[in-house]
């Protein structure tokens, strides 16, 4: 008892102290609104393709419904590991492949491996909200590397890299194609990053997940191109973007092959396993959804072409780079310094979301996210009521 009452049960601090993920922050304002335009969240409009949907219906209904293997069906890791291996033209152990319950889950997963209290993270910023999250609610510290805006576009400076890094770093977390910015890592830059981790004993935590957002070439460099089975890397993949299965929460990992077990152990004390009715849809979505992947390529393509050509000229609209990778616009707004704030008044008074800046890390407070993967007239719309509040923003 306390002087006051009973006393208050004990949460820990890393997780009291976490705060609302940004995105949310605006999207809860009108989320299920229909007469909102949602350009905040990262994934498409459109559904997850029938034939997918089709193969788990199909599952339940022939009951797979129980406890399975705990690191996935051996048919969807061969399945993957074949899928990766043609992807990147290197042979690939099935026992290097770990399904999980979604790509996020994974991170938690790695994270849970190598970060004890007071050890830290270098993460290349700005970056999705939840990574830079995961390290805290661990009790890491995430230190920041942000990227460049040159004439170019946007670039790594890997001499910070290995400046952020001492004797407590336990990863270096790299998300490429990059969420917010489109930034595609180059795969000599992969493999200085992967040497200076061999040298030190530092993991690399790939996430991997915009993958096949790319439009000049069927995948972005990787790691994996080049990297030994027992090298420090984990690679972070998922069926959300490409796929279009952002809600069924499915993705997997590339890891040494010493390590599966220790894995799989993790793995039964989170969650036992991913349900086994979703791995079916998974195996169905990686044998017979190439088609549907060029589908949906196409289908941002043909926004980002809309974006490129509209979004710089809106007046107001600055430092905006053509994304080479993902499916995001990264822009900043003159006079704009809380990202935050605007954005929820956009939702109010324009009916159009974008994501703040705010929750892509430190220096990013004046930026905004919106996110493109949409049909032609939505994403053209939601230009349009842009347009219109930052015109009678700059009125008024």
């Amino acid at each position: 008892m306390t002087a006051n009452g009973p006393r208050p049960p004990h949460i820990r601090e890393a997780v009291s102290s976490i705060e609302e993920q940004q995105i949310l922050a605006v999207s809860k304002l009108a989320l299920g609104d229909p007469e909102v335009i949602p350009l905040w969240y990262g994934e498409s409009d459109v559904p997850t393709p029938a034939f997918i949907c089709e193969a788990a219906t199909a599952a339940m209904a022939r009951g797979d419904t129980f406890y399975t293997h705990k690191r996935g069906l051996p048919e969807l890791r061969d399945l993957l590991a074949t899928y990766m291996g043609g992807l990147y033209g290197q042979p690939l152990d099935p026992e290097r492949i770990t399904v999980t319950i979604s790509g996020m889950s994974a991170i938690i997963l790695m994270l849970e491996c190598m970060v004890d209290a007071g050890d830290n993270v270098v993460i290349i910023n700005p970056v999705w909200p939840n990574a830079q999250a995961a390290v805290r609610l661990l009790g890491g510290e995430p230190r920041f590397v942000t990227l460049d805006l040159t004439d170019e576009g946007w670039a790594l400076d890997m001499n910070r890299i290995q400046s952020a890094c001492d004797d407590r770093t336990r990863a270096i977390f790299v998300n490429s194609p990059n969420n917010p910015t489109g930034w595609m890592m180059p795969g000599s830059q992969q493999r200085e990053m992967l040497d200076f981790a061999r040298a030190l004993g530092i993991w690399i935590l790939s996430d991997d997940v915009y993958a096949r957002m790319v439009y000049d070439r069927k995948a972005a460099p990787s790691f994996l191109e080049f990297a030994e089975p027992d090298d420090p890397l984990i690679v972070i993949n998922s069926f959300s973007k490409s796929w279009a299965m952002t809600g069924w929460r499915m993705g997997w990992i590339v890891h040494p092959p010493a390590h599966g077990d220790l894995f799989g152990n993790i793995i039964e004390y989170n969650y036992s396993c991913v349900a086994p009715f979703l791995q079916q849809a998974g195996i169905t979505a990686i044998r017979d959804g190439e088609p549907f992947v060029a589908e949906m390529l196409q289908h941002c393509a043909r926004a980002r072409d809309i974006v490129n050509e509209r979004l710089p000229r809106i007046p107001g609209i600055r430092d905006y780079a053509p994304p080479v990778a993902s499916f995001y616009a990264f822009f900043r707004i003159d006079g704009v310094s809380d990202s935050l704030a605007f954005a929820q008044d956009l939702v109010r008074h324009a009916k159009v979301g974008i994501a703040p800046g705010t929750a892509f890390g430190p220096g990013s407070e004046e930026w905004f996210r919106l996110c493109f993967a949409q049909t032609e007239s939505q994403i053209t719309e939601g230009l349009n009521r842009l347009e219109g509040a930052l015109t009678l923003r700059k009125a008024s």
